[in-house]
């Protein structure tokens, strides 16, 4: 099999492909073992590469699942995978294997998946751009200038280079979406409590973050959700209800929806153009389609944003570098983690419980919001995000920015951090103002690659829908799909 034939499949393609006897799980794993040795050097996509594994796999009797024999990646943050290093990004956590599965690595070994590696993340997924100092920054495939987007970008900018077709996602506060956006991929933030994180986690984030995938197609979404979603024993969140088969949904006729949308930014700041160019087209399309689409007010304010949500972060982060010591059996230092991350790790212990308790309080507000503006429309349409894929390095911190960590990080001035909270939280927010409402929410939300730039960078739009309405996510994409679709498009890597 040649790579320009592997690349024209997706997840199932490649399957179907197996399933009929036209292709071997050895050819398949084969091209994607070449494509791999040949680009990762260029984008640092895979950072633990488990080729022998994957040969010894494809060796056996695979199992009869919806993916068998289909190359795949699992992004190195939060799943845990026995035996396989787990550094979530950070150097702090260099020589962490685990010793038992995760749920749903369970499940994607049932499903026949062939895994071919570990994905670049940024530290502990705190960023929308995967930059870690450990292990360098990961390129998108559509220009190597320029970020792949985060947390997923590891992951997201193996699918777009053509390595995999399909790979594990997770999403705290756009990190799905975001890396889709920039790879020119579906990227979907299931509903809360849809997949399982046990038995290691219950909750994380205070129930923002969700474990999904970055895919090529919406059928492959689907089929994977198919095999991915559910309920664990002692799992915090129920199940949301859900269809036989997210992937024979798509079949059926999807009725004519109400769709509002904004270009709106809640931080009052300039939207890139690329960014408002890419929500117009699908709109007028929706219109064709039969949707009703009318642009609404925001649903998201400032301060969901830079009082609510950075709160959680910088709570949770704390926690995180906490969890990582005790795991390690050692305290914390400096050189363990990053500067940022540890400026955030003091600003979350300098937050009182109190502060924390009443930030996570107005979750509800934000819900009951976004309840009643699903009372009219069932949907909301804004761009992924503000910003086409920017240059590497854009939103590290300043040189000003740079020495006001390293102050609060030498003194321990956790105090100084909640000084600055605003301000350090402006700078990421511009970029991502739309994607963290679902996940305080729990809703479901899709990004879509249906636009282009003119410097053809690929530039995402997003739908969000009413929580447990992620079969209707993904119908109203595989309609999107079929009427401007967006295979064939190949990055110039």
């Amino acid at each position: 099999m040649t790579f320009a034939e592997y690349r024209t499949f997706d997840a199932l393609g490649l399957a179907e492909l197996i399933r009929s006897g036209q292709a071997s799980p050895k050819e398949v794993l084969a091209a994607a073992r070449e494509r791999a040795e040949s680009v990762n050097e260029r984008i640092n996509a895979i950072i633990h590469p488990t080729y022998g594994e994957a040969e010894a796999q494809v060796e056996r009797d695979l199992p009869e699942g919806s993916f068998r024999a289909v190359p795949f990646l699992i992004k190195d943050l939060g799943l845990h995978w026995a035996g396989q290093p787990m550094r979530s990004g950070s150097k702090g956590y260099e020589g962490y294997r685990p010793e038992t599965d995760s749920f749903l690595i369970r499940r994607y070994r049932e499903a026949g998946l062939v895994f071919l590696g570990k994905t670049n993340t940024p530290e502990f997924g705190l960023t929308p751009y995967t930059e870690p100092d450990h292990f360098g920054p990961t390129r998108n495939p559509w220009n190597t200038d320029r970020t792949a987007g985060g947390s997923s970008g590891g992951s997201a900018a193996a699918i777009a280079a053509g390595i995999v077709p399909l790979a594990t996602a997770s999403d705290g506060g756009g990190s799905i979406r975001i890396p889709a956006s920039c790879c020119g991929l579906v990227g979907l933030k299931p509903s809360r409590g849809l997949l399982s994180l046990g038995p290691q986690t219950g909750e994380h984030w205070a129930g923002a973050v969700v474990e999904g995938c970055n895919s090529k197609t919406v059928r492959d979404t689907a089929a994977f959700l198919d095999m991915a979603a559910a309920f664990e024993p002692g799992d915090p969140y129920p199940s949301p209800a859900r269809p036989t088969s997210y992937h024979r949904l798509l079949g059926q006729k999807i009725p004519p929806l109400r769709i509002g949308f904004s270009t709106a930014h809640p931080l009052t700041h300039t939207l890139d153009e690329a960014c408002v160019r890419a929500v117009q087209p699908p709109a007028q399309l929706l219109e064709e389609l039969g949707h009703k689409v009318e642009e609404v007010p925001l649903p998201i304010q400032r301060p969901d944003l830079t009082e609510v949500f950075i709160t959680m972060v910088a709570g949770q982060a704390s926690a995180t570098v906490r969890e990582m010591g005790e795991a390690m059996g050692r305290k914390v230092s400096l050189n363990q983690v990053e500067p940022s991350t540890f400026a955030l790790y003091l600003l979350g212990r300098s937050l009182s419980a109190s502060e924390y308790a009443y930030q996570r309080r107005r979750w509800n507000d934000i819900g009951r919001r976004m309840a009643a503006f699903h009372q009219e429309y069932d949907l909301l349409l804004t761009p992924t995000a503000s910003r086409r894929p920017f240059p590497i390095g854009s939103l590290e911190p300043s040189a000003g920015e740079q020495r006001l960590i390293g102050l609060i990080n030498r003194l321990r001035l956790g105090s100084l951090a909640a000084a600055n909270i605003e301000q350090l939280a402006e700078k990421v927010f511009s970029y991502i103002p739309y994607t963290p409402l679902a996940n305080m929410t729990g809703q479901p939300s899709l990004s879509l690659p249906l636009h282009w730039s003119e410097d053809e960078l690929p530039v995402g739009v997003l739908f969000t829908g009413p929580i447990g309405q992620d079969g209707l996510l993904l119908q109203l994409g595989a309609q999107l799909e079929e009427a401007r679709p967006w295979k064939g498009k190949y990055p110039p890597l």
